[in-house]
């Protein structure tokens, strides 16, 4: 086969992620080649064996996957394979560390649909609570709300010096301004709460971060979104197809948008995501910002 679309796959963990292979292959990619333990002092290597090893034409129907687990540590990634190209051998880069990205994105996008739908309001001046915070999809989550202009806050169960650091990190390199929040105790999630107008759930799956009864004391909530769609779920009442369903126990009638539902979008945009490097005729660096962009089409149609 001459020039056949390839996607470079680096991974700084040791397993590349078959959801990523299969998403990239649905998006009809000729061949995929996973590299697993890639350090950042790789990429500059990687990227410039991968673009100088194809002509003109080859190197448009070349394409870099950046993975992993750390959020951080992709986007670092990405930011070292754009300074490696040497136009015109310069190609298309997407990270989704964990799909972090793109699941932040979507979640984002559909709390942001929602709350216009609630309130008439954006989420400017907002108030966002992000149980598990301190994760990819969390931090990512937190990032791009912040951009929206909401006050954010990343709760942490290692208590607050732990989610202060993290807010602070991330902080100057996107330039928000998070803060950190306590999720050690039922007494810290339950002073949270009455004081959250969004609370998102994004801690490991399989664990409960909020109860029924905690919501019924959130007397500002609009908006309780969970990213966890493995049993027991995150938030008690929100269920996984649940897309604006109103929780009619809530002080507010706030509403519940499940994983499931927001997985949907997740997909759309991470499938479409693959499709825009294929398309496009010039390099496109596609982060969480890029992603919302989609994500935002997505859910406005």
């Amino acid at each position: 086969m001459k020039d056949p679309y390839l996607l470079h796959m680096f991974n700084p963990t040791r397993n590349v992620s078959p959801f990523d292979v299969n998403m990239a292959y649905e998006a009809e990619y000729d061949s995929v080649i996973p590299y697993d333990e890639v350090t950042l002092d790789d990429i500059h290597m990687l990227t410039q064996d991968t673009i100088f090893s194809r002509g003109p034409t080859g190197v448009k129907r070349t394409s870099i996957f950046i993975g992993g687990r750390s959020f951080g540590l992709a986007i670092d990634m990405l930011n070292r394979a754009r300074a490696a190209m040497v136009p015109p051998f310069e190609i298309s880069v997407f990270a989704d560390p964990s799909g972090a990205i793109t699941t932040a994105a979507a979640m984002i996008a559909c709390i942001e649909l929602w709350v216009k739908n609630k309130t008439g309001d954006s989420l400017e001046g907002k108030s966002v609570h992000i149980i598990g915070g301190t994760g990819p999809v969390g931090v990512c989550a937190g990032i791009i709300a912040a951009h929206c202009g909401a006050d954010v806050y990343l709760i942490s169960s290692r208590g607050f010096d732990v989610a202060q650091e993290f807010a602070e990190e991330n902080n100057g390199k996107f330039h928000v301004n998070m803060k950190g929040g306590d999720g050690s105790t039922e007494e810290s999630l339950n002073k949270m709460i009455k004081s959250a107008e969004i609370v998102i759930g994004s801690a490991k799956t399989g664990l409960q971060v909020l109860s029924r009864a905690q919501l019924e004391m959130a007397e500002n909530l609009i908006i309780a979104a969970d990213a966890n769609a493995v049993p027991p779920l995150g938030i008690e009442g929100v269920e996984v197809h649940d897309m604006g369903k109103e929780l009619d126990f809530t002080p507010s009638k706030a509403v519940g948008i499940g994983a499931l539902a927001m997985g949907n979008v997740k997909y759309k945009v991470h499938y479409r995501m693959f499709e825009l490097m294929k398309e496009s005729d010039k390099a496109l660096y596609l982060d969480h910002d890029e992603a919302f962009k989609v994500a935002r089409e997505y859910v406005a149609k």
